[in-house]
């Protein structure tokens, strides 16, 4: 392929204060709604399952949208339009290779999965549009390798649900075999996808099999609740100690936001709900705390600490639950390459 002179990149488009304070999720649930039934369902059909879920979440709960933020999200939009690159790219040899570089092999290797595999599988693709309690009784029979499999072609939220239907004993087992994963051959792969693809009808083509490890199994302990969460780490750990150290050291937690740069919190903050972060902020060390304080305006810091110390008691769960949504935004952005996340930690309060 000849080299291609692309222009630099624009500068990112600046925002009004109209919006400043909304989440980019909101702000593309604004859109959707201002564009109207019919076009909003045309850009839809773009889209994956999770954003589907995540913007008509966010659709449903808009309240009190101001004229000022509508006309502000709308004039966002063009302006960003307009700094975008008409170029389109179409060869799986130019991405793979371009990942490649980029990412280097093995970081680039699950990337490519997701962009490429996931793009040709229909059987297991069609998973992901299903809630976590059909995937939960469609695969309950099946032996847990074959479970492990199916949970590492989820999203780590989505498989997390999943898992969470099932017994203790099965949960520990498969985390397990999702961390010992190292690859599928594609034939394997390919098979799974026919037997499903059978049940829902049609057929497929899987190319690829980089599936699983201890990364993804971090991920997905990361987003079951505190209390299940504990307890599998425990039986791992029972089990195979040298296992359950490296999961450990894979997971990350709330806390560890602490390590995320200033210009990291600020993307994150963007994208978080104030009601979402003072409830999720109950339970973090202090000096996270000052660290989102120091990334705010001095005016949103001093409302959030008064809000703070007027909060009434809440339930640990429910301030565990609002510190993994804000995690899954926190992966959402970092797989998208707008924050760099590091380092392990401990388990949640």
């Amino acid at each position: 392929m000849p080299d291609k002179k692309i222009k630099p990149a624009a500068a990112p488009v600046e925002e009004s204060d109209a919006i400043a304070k909304i989440g980019g999720v909101q702000r593309s649930a604004i859109l959707l709604l201002a564009l109207g039934e019919k076009d909003a369902a045309e850009l839809l059909k773009h889209m994956g399952p999770k954003e589907v879920q995540d913007v008509g979440m966010a659709m449903a709960s808009l309240t009190n949208v101001t004229t000022d933020q509508m006309e502000a999200v709308m004039r966002h939009f063009v302006s960003t339009l307009e700094t975008q690159t008409a170029l389109g790219l179409g060869s799986d040899d130019y991405i793979r290779n371009m990942l490649t570089n980029a990412l280097g092999e093995d970081k680039a290797g699950g990337v490519i999965d997701r962009i490429l595999l996931g793009r040709n599988s229909k059987g297991l693709e069609q998973l992901k549009w299903m809630d976590p309690r059909s995937i939960a009784e469609l695969i309950r029979l099946e032996h847990p390798q074959i479970i492990a499999i199916v949970l590492s072609f989820l999203d780590a939220d989505q498989a997390a649900q999943v898992l969470s239907q099932f017994q203790e004993k099965v949960r520990t087992d498969v985390i397990m075999r999702i961390a010992s994963l190292d690859g599928i051959q594609p034939a394997a792969l390919q098979e799974l996808d026919e037997i499903l693809e059978k049940q829902f009808s049609g057929a497929s083509n899987v190319k690829s099999s980089n599936l699983g490890g201890v990364k993804t199994a971090a991920e997905i302990l990361n987003l079951l609740d505190g209390a299940v969460e504990s307890k599998v780490m425990e039986q791992i750990m029972d089990a195979d100690t040298d296992l359950g150290q490296e999961l450990q050291d894979n997971m990350f937690v709330f806390d560890n936001l602490i390590d995320v740069d200033d210009r990291g919190i600020q993307t994150l903050l963007r994208e978080v709900a104030s009601e979402q972060l003072l409830l999720a902020l109950r339970g973090a060390e202090e000096g996270l705390k000052d660290k989102i304080f120091k990334n705010m305006s001095k005016r949103a810091a001093e409302m959030l600490k008064d809000d703070l110390e007027a909060a009434a008691p809440a339930k640990l769960s429910d301030v565990e639950g609002s510190q993994k949504e804000i995690l899954q935004v926190a992966r959402r952005l970092a797989d998208a390459g707008e924050i760099m996340l590091g380092g392990g930690g401990e388990e949640f309060l």
